[in-house]
Order: structure tokens, then sequence, then C-alpha cells
């Protein structure tokens, strides 16, 4: 028995065919080669095709049953990832009518502010537990205003994970963490919000019908199973926005324990039992894969836009030539707090943790005599550990335990000495997985089919490749480093402010 997962990124389209019993992989792909095409019709705006996710989808499969062989046709369930606050509209025939603004997009930001503005701050943090900003929500109040012909003919509006489940099983329909990702869900009421729907002028109708993450949605049609080359009959049982898939894929379910990725951006997303919220809405809060109304999940997700893009930015322009792995060894070389050199990395746009202010990158205490290159190897990767923390600090004040980080064998956390001053800085063990995110939703599609008993049977054979305990000399030293970093940037913070 095989369960296979998708994850829809705004690059490529990846799938993995698992073994339901071992957890082992049958057969991986990813398609295009080229990365998509991103529409920016205009400056701030990012839209892409549903179509196009499609027809990637097709191909993909294809690469897959070319690898997998025979046992394609065992496959017993479909999970979906995808990338989240998204907005697809689609007709009473289920036709996509225009291009999907996708999660880059920032058009949407004043329509968020004037529905914040109308339904007061508080409130809006007390039922949404965030602020409607630039989600899904705002970015439909944006075609209503300037594209109100194409608005009328909306039969209902989806995320993307929802448009490739249509397409497969001919059912509309999303989940709660959907809903609550798009800012349309009241977590006070447990229902869609009605203070949302009013602010913006919404039709309750426009949303689809919600399930629990982990649910049988509908099966693959004759349709779609013959464009994708797979039997009728297959259970679409699975979905999930990429973060709350990734903290699935890495078995970060209960209180306590973090996600964490750190490729172009990073990002830290935790779990708790309580609907928490921040009072500046520096980081967000949404529905987590298994949430139930007995046993209550909510996944906070913090993200650093500035993350792998510094590092390579130092490799590129310091780094001589050498790789990734070489610039590690240096770096590893070289005294936490980098004799003195601070990098704080916030040079990729503003940052959500510094509730949006742009205050670009910047280097303290750099010393023409003593430093070089090899301090830069080392200060980069404590700046961006750092100013995770950062956002780690504003998780815990909300109540979010921080015990365990997992994280995926990939970019930073490639690196040794990354993860050493990751363990000493946030005090947390880090433990690494060889997984991903298609693997994740091939997981989830099994608990949702009802092919694992639970969550503790899904992840059968992901075992932790190493575990990084927090030094406590490292601990120490970087204990009054991080406070001297911190210090700096509350005092930029101020300023700006």
């Amino acid at each position: 028995m095989h369960l296979l997962g998708y994850d829809i990124g705004s690059s490529s389209i990846k799938g993995t065919i698992i073994d339901a019993q071992t957890g082992g992989i049958i057969a991986a792909a990813s398609h295009p080669s080229k990365e998509m095409e991103i529409i920016a019709k205009k400056p701030g705006w990012a839209e892409q095709e549903p179509q196009v996710w499609w027809d990637n989808i097709v191909a993909v499969t294809g690469r897959l049953k070319k690898i997998a062989g025979k046992k394609a046709d065992d496959i017993e369930a479909i999970g979906i990832s995808y990338q989240m606050h998204g907005l697809v509209c689609v007709d009473i025939n289920h036709k996509s009518l225009r291009p999907s603004i996708i999660w880059c997009d920032s058009r949407a930001v004043p329509y968020g502010k004037k529905a914040e503005e109308k339904i007061g701050v508080k409130k809006c943090l007390e039922t949404l537990l965030n602020l409607p900003g630039n989600f899904t929500a705002a970015k439909l109040a944006w075609v209503k205003e300037n594209e109100p012909s194409t608005y009328k003919k909306i039969y209902k509006v989806m995320l993307p994970g929802d448009y490739a489940a249509m397409r497969m099983t001919g059912e509309i329909c999303t989940s709660i963490s959907g809903l609550s990702e798009g800012m349309f869900w009241d977590f006070k009421k447990q229902a869609v919000s009605e203070p949302i729907l009013k602010a913006f002028g919404f039709d309750r109708e426009l949303t689809a019908r919600f399930t629990p993450s982990f649910s049988v949605n509908g099966t693959l049609t004759n349709g779609a199973a013959k464009e994708l080359g797979l039997k009728p009959g297959i259970k679409v049982a699975y979905r999930a926005g990429d973060q709350p898939n990734n903290a699935l894929s890495l078995n970060v379910l209960e209180p306590g324990e973090l996600a964490t990725t750190a490729g172009t951006s990073g990002v830290v997303y935790g779990v708790s039992d309580k609907p928490t919220y921040d009072t500046q809405s520096r980081v967000n809060t949404f529905v987590h894969v298994n949430h139930s109304e007995t046993s209550p999940r909510y996944g906070t997700l913090m993200c650093l836009n500035g993350t792998g893009i510094l590092n390579r930015w130092i490799r590129d322009n310091m780094g001589a030539g050498l790789s990734y792995e070489a610039i590690n060894t240096i770096a590893a070389a070289v005294e936490p707090g980098s004799g003195g050199l601070f990098i704080h990395p916030y040079g990729n746009g503003a940052e959500r943790t510094l509730a949006n202010m742009d205050i670009g990158a910047s280097v303290a205490a750099l010393s023409f005599t003593t430093h070089s290159n090899r301090n830069f190897y080392r200060a980069g990767q404590e700046g961006i550990v750092y100013a995770l923390n950062y956002g780690i600090e504003i998780m815990k004040d909300m109540g979010i335990k921080v015990k365990k980080v997992r994280a995926g064998r990939a970019n930073m956390f490639l690196s040794p000495v990354f993860r050493e001053i990751f363990a000493a800085v946030t005090g947390a063990v880090v433990e690494l997985y060889e997984t991903d995110g298609s693997q994740g939703a091939a997981r989830g599609a099994g608990i949702g089919a009802g092919i694992y008993r639970d969550a503790k049977e899904a992840f059968v054979g992901l075992k932790p490749l190493g575990v990084t305990e927090p030094d406590k000399r490292l601990k120490a030293a970087y204990a009054g480093l991080y406070g001297e970093w911190k210090r700096m940037l509350v005092e930029k913070l101020a300023v700006r402010g």
C-alpha cells in the first residue's frame, strides 16, 4: 500500500510516493526544472495561473510513475501541501476566473488596514488572533473593488491546495486551518468570521464548506485519474499550508515542539494548545493540522526574510570562491562572538517581527585591523540565529514553550556550527531529519484516510539523523552576546519608530 504527497510551491511542484507500512520513499520528483513563472504586472504584484499548477502536477505525476513503475497502481490516498495565503476564484463551473494572487503579492495591504479599522484592533486579535493584513480575505477585497465584473462571477474562493483538490475530486471544500490562514476564521465562535465578512462586504456563500485537515474530501474522478495516469477512486485525504505541513512532516504536533526552516527566509513554527496572539501581530497564529475541539492545537509562525540570503551574500561577496561547506569549517574555528563583530540580518525587505519596518541590514563594531572574511562567516550565522531567537522570544511571551526544535537536513541547518549556535542561543535541543513537504503530505494522507491509526504510527521510520544539545559553555557565552545584539536592535528600532 502506497501514499502520494504533492507540495505545490510557487517555484515548482514536488511529489513523493511512500510505502505506507515502512515510510520508505518509493519515488520522488519535482517539476518543472526551471522555476514557474510569477506574473508581476505592477510593482508589488505576484500572480500565477492555477492551470499551470495543474499542468505541473500532471507532469510530476508522470515522472513519479516512471520511477515507481507498477507500485504507482497501489496508491491508496493523496495528500496536498501548498503555498499559503493565495487567492483562487472559480465560477459555478469550477473554472478559474483570474490568475491567483499569491502569498508574496502586497497589493492588498491597504484593504486589510481598512478592515482592521472597521473591526477594531482588539476584536481582530481576540477573534482572528491576527490583524487582517495582506492575507487571502484582503486580496479578495482588492478583487471586489478593482475587478467588480470578475467578482460578480465568483462562485467560491479557495486556496491553492483547495484548487488542486477540486481538480482531483470535483468537490469544493477547504479546511479549518485554511480558513484561519486566510483570516476567515473566528477562533472564539469556531466558525467563519462574521466581522470579516461584514467589514469587507462578502457573501458567506463565497467561502467553501470546511472539514478537518485529516479527512477524506473526495476521491479521484475518472477524468482526473486519466489526466494523472492514476487509478480512479483514490482518496484525497489531507491538505495543509506549507508551514503547518512542514511541521507535520517533522512530526511537530504537540505543545512545546517547534519546526524550523532556514532557506532564503527562515521560519519558526511553534505548537500550542491555547489560542494566543501577539498584541503587535509580529507573529501569526493559525489552526494547526491536528486541531480538534477536544484537543485544540494552534501553530504560531514567525518569519525572518533575511536568513539564507545573508549567508549567500557573504559567500558571493566575501567567500573567495569557497563552498558553503568550506565556509562553515572556517566559521567553526572562529571564537563565539566573531571577535566583537555583530550583524543584523534585516536586508531583505520589511520584517514582520519588527512590526513591518524595513530597517536594512547593518554591521556593528567592525574593526579594519582585527576583522577579516572569517569573522563575517561566523557573525552572519550568529546574526541569523539572534534574529530567529528574537522572534522566538515573542512566541515565548505568548506562552509557547520551547523544548525541542526539529529541522529538515537542508539549507542553513546543513551547517554544524549553525546548529550549535542555534541550540546555544535558544536553549532548545535541535533534531535533524531527512524529510520534506511532499513526504509530509503523503503521511498526512495516510492519517486522513484512516490507513494509520494515529500520527505516531504515521511516522514510523522517521528517525533523527542527529541531535544537537545546547553546549553549556556556548550557552553562557551567547547569553551576553545576544543581549548586546538585541540592545543595539532595540535602539535602532526606537530611532526608526
